[in-house]
């Protein structure tokens, strides 16, 4: 037989033989550092027989794949460890993901102190270095082996198998567990592993079955790796908004107000009301948008006509009870419907096409508890919703206009290097969820797949991701945690406008139905706050921070230049304060800087006496004494350009 490796050179063997021979037979070298292999593009075990001319690849962990298989292992070391420590501990499922790995169990939740015990067991495991050894068992054989270890989620998993499934199992020592591999051949290349939290997961990702304990942990063969590893967790931990935006004073929750319900405190509602006040003249003043404002709640017949009501009920927020109340009310998810009727409030023809409504919008979604997080998933947010009415003949043009003013949003915030498209299409194999016809859905992917590709814009499909009245570019970006979330969304919509009976005149006299596009230009505020905070760590642009200076007197003696200073840069649209306390100058600029501050005016003698002040700022320290007309000019050109300066590290300023 032929196999053909990764550099295309040929091996040619007599026999079958293992990947691991394989490697072996390759070098001592590459067999020792082998986790894996991929055969015609499948990893395997690297016990796995080749019998026949195939195309292999030896990983090592050096390889994505090769380190997800050194993941792998580990969990089970993992699931080993947390048995030999807690004997009752049930099993339920270990993979590996893209930080490493977790391992679900039915136990009381883990402390600290119960991982750093959990850990110390996993090290002796590791010490001993046990060889995996995988061996299979028919379907009866599997739930009763299982049966008897007591592991009820196990049979549960094989009893969801095909019953001419090949049910594999891996022995460490006196350790086994259910697994379809692949697997190191022993531990000993399990060099440097950390438990890193534990955390409630519910079994199959489902609200209505049992509450796991989840146990993380990453895995390297080298310990630099790891440790490079943690001090990025570290710096996730710092970047957090969840911690930093309460240790910032932009934002808390309280929890006789309600989860998911957070309090924008003063800080956070002025950097909301700067992108606000941005998003709104733009779309107004640059790209044609009229402004709407329509009721935080509705009647549910307006949600039967939208089909909210048939596919979306559960998500909403409902007043009322349909059998024994006479009207029953829901607070809106989305705005569409109401902006339709603002369309039909009057006849409109083809010459008024296409129009662009845009509305800050206040919505409200009934989010499983569970999915709760801080300003990214929450029940009651703002977002920048707008809708176009738009002819047919309109709607390329329109969405492209609508791609291209995402852009610009993402490129103003600094944030278009982070963020990933996706072509979200309905699920053909249920059809139940969606409405409108299978032509129709498959035409506007295709054309949504067609403006893509000629904008030149990298994106990704995801069947299932769609709404239920249409598909959609949904512009996702990864929080610290590496968890995705959807930032902006246009969808086109080619379905509703019948739904409410929407028309307009054409050239020759005949009601056509128009299209319809849905689209934010930067989404949701609270989570694009979220998402900043977590990208600057706190130290945003000099135009959207709710403190731009902060003007520092030496002593009480010059206070009163400093509050005509701060007038002066109010006068000019310059967020500014005193600090007036009286505390000494390098006191207060410690604290300048602890608040992540642009920008520190000092004051003294002789910047009174010249019209002065010395500047101190976050990007180049020092940056030395400057009049005051000019520093007002230098912010004000930064502000209003929305410049994004870059900080030169600590050590050179």
């Amino acid at each position: 037989m032929k196999i053909t490796l990764k550099d295309g050179s040929v091996k040619e063997y007599a026999e079958s033989k293992s990947v691991y021979d394989i490697a072996l037979d390759i070098s001592e070298g590459l067999a020792r550092a082998a986790c894996a292999g991929e055969v015609n593009g499948e990893v395997v075990d690297l016990r796995t027989v080749v019998d026949e001319d195939c195309e292999l690849n030896i990983l090592t962990a050096n390889d994505e794949k090769g380190l997800a298989t050194l993941r792998h292992t580990t969990s089970h070391v993992l699931a080993e460890a947390v048995k030999n420590v807690f004997p009752d501990a049930k099993l339920a499922i270990g993979p590996s993901i893209d930080t490493g790995y977790y391992y679900d169990f039915e136990h009381a939740p883990f402390s600290r102190e119960d991982l750093d015990k959990i850990e110390a067991e996993m090290k002796k495991i590791i010490k001993k270095g046990e060889k995996l050894e995988r061996f299979t068992l028919p379907r009866a054989e599997a739930i009763k082996f299982m049966e008897e270890k007591g592991e009820p989620y196990k049979v549960e998993l094989i009893q969801d198998l095909p019953e001419d499934a090949e049910i594999s199992f891996y022995k460490q020592g006196e350790f086994t567990d259910l697994c379809a591999g692949p697997h190191l051949m022993n531990t000993k290349p399990i060099k440097a592993f950390k438990l890193i939290s534990s955390s409630m997961a519910y079994w199959r990702g489902d609200s209505n079955k049992a509450q796991l304990q989840r146990i993380y942990g990453t895995a390297f063969t080298k310990k630099d790796e790891l440790a490079a590893y943690l001090e990025h967790l570290e710096d996730i931990k710092r970047r957090d908004h969840n911690k930093l935006g309460r240790e910032m004073e932009l934002f808390t929750t309280v929890d006789v107000i309600g989860q998911g319900l957070p309090l924008l405190m003063p800080k956070g509602a002025k950097i909301i009301q700067k992108m606000q006040r941005w998003i709104e003249d733009t779309e107004d003043n640059e790209w044609g948008y009229v402004r709407t404002k329509t009721p935080l709640m509705a009647k549910s017949d307006l949600y039967k006509i939208s089909g909210h009501w048939g596919h979306y009920k559960e998500g909403m927020f409902v007043l009322g009870d349909e059998e024994t109340d006479k009207e029953v009310f829901a607070l809106r998810p989305m705005t569409c419907p109401f902006q339709y009727y603002v369309y039909k409030a009057s006849q409109k023809s083809y010459r008024d096409l296409p129009i662009r409504y845009g509305e800050t919008s206040t919505l409200f979604r009934n989010e499983d508890s569970g999915e709760m997080h801080g300003l990214t998933r929450v029940r009651q947010f703002t977002i920048s919703e707008g809708h176009l009415i738009v002819r047919p003949d309109q709607m390329v043009e329109e969405f492209k206009g609508c791609l291209a003013l995402a852009k610009y949003c993402l490129e103003t915030l600094g944030v278009q290097e982070d963020v990933t498209y996706r072509l979200s299409k309905w699920d053909p194999n249920n059809k139940e969820k969606y409405i409108g016809s299978e032509e129709v859905w498959e035409e506007t992917q295709g054309h949504i797949r067609q403006v893509l590709t000629e904008l030149e814009i990298p994106f990704y499909e995801e069947e299932g991701e769609a709404a239920f009245y249409g598909p959609k570019v949904d512009i996702q970006a990864k929080n610290v945690y590496g968890k995705e979330d959807t930032m902006i969304t246009i969808q086109w919509d080619a379905v509703l406008a019948e739904q409410f009976d929407m028309y307009y005149i054409d050239q020759n006299g005949d009601k056509v139905r128009p299209y319809i596009i849905h689209r934010t230009a930067m989404g949701c505020y609270e989570r694009t706050l979220a998402w900043l905070i977590e990208k600057y760590a706190g130290k945003f642009p000099t135009w959207l921070c709710p403190e731009q200076v902060r003007v520092l007197p030496i002593s009480e003696k010059y206070m009163d230049y400093a509050e005509k200073v701060r007038k002066e840069l109010a006068k000019n649209g310059v967020d500014a304060t005193v600090d007036n306390r009286s505390e000494k100058i390098g006191y207060k600029i410690r604290e300048a800087r602890l608040d992540k501050l642009p920008y520190m005016l000092i004051v003294g003698e002789k910047e009174e006496a010249e019209g002065l002040v010395s500047v101190r700022s976050r990007f180049a320290g020092d940056e030395g004494q400057k009049s005051l007309g000019d520093f007002v000019d230098q912010i004000c050109k930064e502000i209003r350009t929305k410049e994004i300066r870059k900080e030169i590290p600590q050590e050179t300023k």
